[in-house]
């Protein structure tokens, strides 16, 4: 029996079966088959979109549930996201002049809220000092950061926010401040659940009745913009989560942002040692919050998110319920889940927090290198780990880019830094947008060049993400830069998921874990910028680097969505370019070296598999053996000769390699380009072995014992 379904509303089916439970292989029980069918769209967006979502649950009885929501046609999706816009069209948006306007003439509002505030900090500040004169300043530290925590909690959601951004900083903040500040997470003080369920009746028009089958009578979090309930959907029966925005917010952060504005016009003045335009990086992230402020961008945040990396399966982002969100209101998919810096209860569903930080890890790179779209605030509230093993992304109200030449950047920035080539490194500044053009970055070599000689004792994947932030940082703060408020943020993800393995394992490097990405992304990325990152890391002096190849291609293999295909067609292209004489002089010399190294090493092994009273016969003498050559050039050839065999095998070893792969290598080296390569070779080949054999031929014995190789 087939049953086919034309997916366009929420459908459910039953039916009873006798088999196991668990067990559902392709859609398929007993005889019965179920066959999902999209309905055809009306719209060619919505046809592109087309997904339905198909979700299967044994019951106790032995009868089995499908469900079919958010159908295959997305018309009624669009439709509804275009009504929660509409619900949102009078969301405040942040403007340096708007705020001016507004409060440049309410001196007493400004005056009182500026008092507040310095009374607050101004006698946490005075008690630090007190109990360092005491000498009990560390003793006191788990005290004043509790202190701290009250004093943001009661100043409100600007502070809220603060504490938020430090609680993720280990480089700023000690583990006792931490602690207490990543309480400001999702443990804030709740407003009255009366005016959370009429902002929810206003905002969307509609009794809570009517929408809702059940809803917990508290918030189950409360976050510094709004608090969150648990709810069941009247007309589906999923289980969602509601956030509700906090009642007056945008007058309190809007004064806020107004003081501290001003505060950053004084620093800009008068501060010389901060060389970063601080009321710029203020308003960007004034900007971010206000955006936090209108729910229904962060729901469209979230699709544009899941759409870009929900295709991993081991990353899971709520779906939005577009008919029940607004500007204030905030409808999506529940998730059960853990929170990622609760190892204990993690470890106690049998999963792990590393391999939950590597996702993580791997995701971030993808956010910030590939697509340029990123979580900007990862703290652990906002990543959960699901019983699955999955790690879910929660919270999408601040978001940010990096531009695209800034990606590129990045990476030939490691790539620098692994090469020591600080030159390069201080050129890159001007692609990320650090310096203007017309700074000169002469005198910042030497500053990087004293801190990575050091750092880099070890390799760079032994390097804390802390310990290069740090450097970087105190190099920043010696020269003209420019910090754009997106490296802030990247820096803040990162060093947020570094904190978080570091709980579970000390000796966790986020560096480490990030080469497998790095090591893909140049070995197949065909960007031109990235291709000659590429070179410079794999040539040197003129010479090939064997071992850099190697390295990259193991670190690269490590990535599961390495391809050996991927890996080989970008360089052919380079390589036959109209660009690439300067590249094909380079890879004919090295040709020329290794196919010297396979013949003479097939030689020397064969001369090792001779018995001993053969070898001497041909040796006549030569203390080096059969070759012309010293004992360690012929080892030398050995080496690289396995080395290239090693490379070989694990390309050959790569998931994705087929056979087939080489055939559009053959097509390529039919082309002129390729033949006249080839020609070049075998002429360079030439040369070489018949230098070779002269030597052969015309070498003098020496009275040294012959040795065996």
């Amino acid at each position: 029996m087939v049953v086919v379904v034309a997916v366009g509303q929420p459908l459910t089916l039953w039916w009873r079966t006798s088999r196991a439970k668990g067990s559902f292989p392709y859609c398929k029980r007993d005889s019965i088959r179920l066959r999902v069918r999209p309905a055809r769209s009306v719209l060619v967006e919505a046809e592109a979109r087309a997904a339905p979502t198909l979700r299967v649950r044994d019951v106790d009885d032995g009868s089995v549930k499908v469900q079919i929501y958010q159908g295959g046609d997305r018309t009624d999706d669009l439709q509804a996201e275009a009504r929660a816009m509409a619900r949102s069209a009078n969301a405040s948006v942040y403007s340096p002049q708007l705020l001016v306007g507004k409060y440049g003439s309410r001196p007493v509002k400004v005056i009182r809220r500026t008092l507040k505030i310095l009374i607050a900090l101004g006698s946490f500040g005075l008690k630090l000092l007190v109990d360092q004169r005491n000498g009990v300043l560390n003793q006191n530290k788990r005290l004043r950061a509790a202190e701290l925590r009250r004093i943001f909690t009661r100043l409100g959601p600007t502070f809220v926010k603060l504490g938020q951004g430090l609680s993720t900083r280990p480089d700023v903040c000690p583990p006792e401040y931490l602690e207490e500040l990543s309480e400001l997470q999702d443990a804030l003080p709740t407003f009255p659940d009366t005016e959370a369920f009429s902002c929810i009746e206003r905002e969307l028009e509609l009794p809570l009745d009517s929408v809702f089958s059940s809803i917990s009578p508290s918030p189950i979090a409360a976050a510094s913009l709004g608090q969150v309930y648990k709810a069941q959907l009247k007309y589906s029966g999923q289980v969602v989560a509601v956030k509700v925005q906090r009642p007056g917010i945008e007058e309190a952060i809007g004064l806020d942002f107004y003081l501290i504005r001003g505060l950053g016009f004084f620093i800009n003045k008068y501060v010389d040692v901060i060389t970063t335009d601080v009321v710029a990086l203020i308003d960007e992230f004034a900007r971010r919050v206000y955006q936090e402020l209108n729910y229904v961008q962060e729901g469209q945040n979230a699709r544009r998110f899941k759409k870009l990396y929900a295709d991993k399966e081991e990353v899971l982002v709520p779906d939005i319920f577009w008919d029940y969100t607004s500007g204030k209101v905030l409808t999506m998919e529940w998730v059960d889940g853990v929170k990622l810096n609760e190892q204990d209860a993690i470890e106690r569903q049998g999963l792990k927090v590393l391999d939950l930080v590597n996702t993580g890890i791997q995701c971030s790179l993808r956010q910030l290198l590939e697509y340029g779209y990123f979580h900007a605030d990862p703290h652990p509230g906002n990543l959960l780990a699901t019983p699955e093993g999955k790690l879910a992304f929660l919270d999408f109200g601040m978001m940010s880019e990096t531009p695209e030449e800034a990606r590129f950047a990045i990476i030939g920035h490691v790539v620098h830094m692994v090469n020591r080539d600080y030159e390069a490194m201080a050129r890159d500044y001007y692609a990320l947008d650090f310096l203007s053009p017309d700074v000169d970055v002469s005198p910042i070599v030497p500053a990087l060049r004293d801190f990575f000689d050091d750092a880099l004792n070890s390799t760079v994947s032994e390097l804390n993400f802390k310990t290069l932030v740090d450097g970087l940082g105190a190099v920043l703060y010696q020269y003209p830069f420019n910090v754009p408020a997106y490296y802030a943020l990247i820096l803040r993800s990162l060093t947020v998921l570094e904190g978080l393995a570091l709980y579970a394992d000390p000796n966790f490097k986020v560096l480490a874990a990030s080469y497998p990405y790095f090591a893909k992304r140049l070995l197949t990325d065909p960007n031109p910028y990235l291709r000659d990152a590429l070179i410079e890391l794999l040539f040197k002096d003129g010479k090939f680097r064997w071992n850099r190849l190697e390295n990259l291609l193991i670190q690269g293999k490590k990535d599961r969505d390495f391809s050996a295909k991927d890996a080989l067609q970008p360089v052919l292209k380079l390589l036959l370019g109209s660009d690439g004489e300067e590249l094909r002089t380079l890879v004919i010399k090295e040709a020329v070296r290794v196919t010297e190294a396979f013949i003479w090493g097939t030689v020397i092994d064969t001369y090792n598999s001779l018995p001993n009273f053969m070898r001497a016969l041909v040796v006549n003498g030569n203390a080096t053996g059969p070759l012309v050559m010293s004992i360690a050039e012929q080892e030398s050839m050995i080496e690289l000769r396995d080395q290239v065999f090693r490379i070989w095998g694990l390309l050959r070893s790569s998931e994705s390699f087929d056979p087939a792969l080489l055939q559009p290598i053959l097509q390529v080296l039919q082309q002129p380009e390729a033949r006249n390569l080839g020609e070049r070779v075998i002429g360079g080949i030439t040369q070489r072995l018949a230098a070779r054999l002269l030597q052969q031929v015309l070498r003098v014995p020496t009275t040294a014992s012959a040795s065996t190789l």
